[in-house]
């Protein structure tokens, strides 16, 4: 199932004790023989995130203790078993004690997730490294942690692979697989085929590159069910265009995919659950270069919604190409659209790496996101469509101007200008996110991640899922 889990039960695996600090004086009243005097004598106070392995008479390895701090109520607790996962020696080990549902559920995950690598480019040496096994516990949804892993490290693999070999030909062959993977359909607008089928602002922000444009555009599920859209913004790099970027603000711009690959990573959790949704997912797949051809300054786009907008920038392209097909998805009325983008600096200013910025006109969809970051320990914060601020956006020549006229509120002028491009804002979710850990944490290494993707799919099937209240809802 997954590389570090089994899912097959087995009473003779090592244990693992998580213990609160209120705990640890009856676990050790609880012991006899060498594994108390040891655990004494090795000042252990099951402070967050410590362990210790215990020795057996035999002088082998009879249980590790795991500290889960004070208190230990919240979910993102539970991330210290991702450092377990790749800190114990090779072996089956089991969860012993009295975590509970969504506790063990958490700390399973967080044992999965630390065992993503990214080793493409690293040859077959740790092909067949030994690592250390955690039987699934009693009353985890393996079939949940499953969908929830392949996401995950979906979005991850996509994000960290170099723009050299995730290119929007690559893209698409991704996006394609993954429908096929799950019996769903998928079509691909290639190059000038995007003007053709009224898709100018992709075309525009892309046919710079030998790379050519596209739109990749994925179908699963009933027809009848309710609709759910997914948009990704699909920059497999981005110099900047013609505003050309530092050679620093280029590091990292393999990640300015990292919309798309969170939208497919989502899709992929979803199809995995058999979510009763008709899914659609729509990505803008360009490279953002830099040629003869480039779009300028100061030029006026088309759109698909046949607004105009004045370019007062070139490396705010998520926006242009991610215009026409918020537009497209807009045309089916779906129930709720979601688009997802490494989008502005600013959001990272406002609220840091690690916290997605969230724009919608619904506050029944805002609290529910709240919900589920909270419990997912998969955070998101709600910024403003602060209307008075859509005029910073005016343009003297065109309907729009793809930037705000000053350095303020740089994330809401962007989250208002696609709003343009979406008829009814509460039915509209715009996540603004990083899509990327700057360093290594438990469970969550350094590189690409899915920021917000965890915490969206549970908000879905709560909306979504059999029996929901939202249901037929107008919402």
């Amino acid at each position: 199932m997954i590389a570090n889990i089994d899912i097959n039960p087995d009473p003779n695996a090592i244990p693992i004790w998580p213990l609160r600090g209120s705990e640890l004086t009856a676990w050790q009243a609880d012991q006899t023989g060498i594994m108390s005097a040891w655990c004494r004598s090795s000042g252990f106070t099951a402070a967050a995130g410590k362990f210790i392995l215990l020795p057996a008479e035999t002088g082998g390895l009879a249980g590790v203790l795991l500290g889960l701090g004070a208190a230990a109520e919240q979910p993102g607790d539970y991330w210290a078993f991702g450092t377990l996962a790749n800190s114990l020696p090779p072996g089956r080990y089991r969860i012993e004690g009295d975590l509970q549902g969504l506790q063990a559920y958490h700390a399973t995950l967080a044992w999965a997730l630390a065992g993503y690598r990214f080793t493409r480019y690293r040859g077959t040496e740790d092909a067949d490294e030994a690592v250390a096994c955690l039987c699934l516990a009693g009353g985890v949804d393996g079939a949940a942690l499953k969908a929830t892993v392949k996401g995950s490290f979906l979005a991850r693999d996509l994000i960290n692979t170099p723009a050299s070999d995730m290119g929007p030909a690559e893209l698409a062959d991704a996006a394609l697989a993954l429908a096929a993977e799950y019996g769903g359909t998928g079509t691909v607008i290639v190059g000038d085929d995007l003007l053709t089928a009224n898709y100018p602002a992709i075309h525009a922000v892309g046919r710079a590159s030998t790379r050519a444009p596209r739109l990749i555009d994925l179908r699963w599920g009933a027809t009848d069910a309710p609709r759910l859209t997914l948009v990704g913004k699909g920059v497999c790099f981005d110099t900047g265009g013609l505003d050309l970027k530092a050679a620093a603000g280029m590091l990292k711009m393999k990640k300015d995919m990292g919309g798309a690959a969170t939208v497919l990573g989502l899709a992929a959790m979803v199809m995995a659950a058999e979510l009763p949704v008709h899914l659609r997912v729509l990505i803008p797949a360009v490279e953002n270069a830099v040629a003869g051809n480039a779009y300028r300054p100061g030029d006026v786009l088309q759109t698909r919604k046949g607004l105009t907008v004045e370019i007062g920038n070139t490396d705010a392209e998520g926006r242009i190409v991610l215009c026409d097909a918020l537009a497209e998805a807009d045309a089916e009325t779906p129930d709720l659209i979601i688009d997802i983008a490494t989008l502005t600096g600013a959001a990272r200013v406002a609220l840091g790496p690690d916290l997605p910025a969230f724009f919608t006109g619904n506050d029944r969809v805002a609290a529910a996101l709240l919900q589920a970051g909270q419990d997912q320990d998969d955070p998101s914060w709600r910024l403003p469509l602060f209307a008075p601020y859509a005029e910073r956006l005016k343009s003297n020549v065109a309907d729009y101007n793809n930037v705000s006229e000053g350095p303020f509120a740089g994330a809401i002028t962007a989250a208002l200008f696609m709003q343009a491009f979406v008829s009814d804002p509460d039915r509209w979710l715009h996540i603004d996110s990083y899509g990327w850990n700057d360093k290594d944490r438990p469970g969550r290494p350094a590189g690409g991640e899915g920021l917000a993707m965890r915490a969206l799919f549970a908000m879905l099937v709560e909306r979504f899922g059999p029996g929901s209240s939202w249901i037929g809802i107008d919402t």
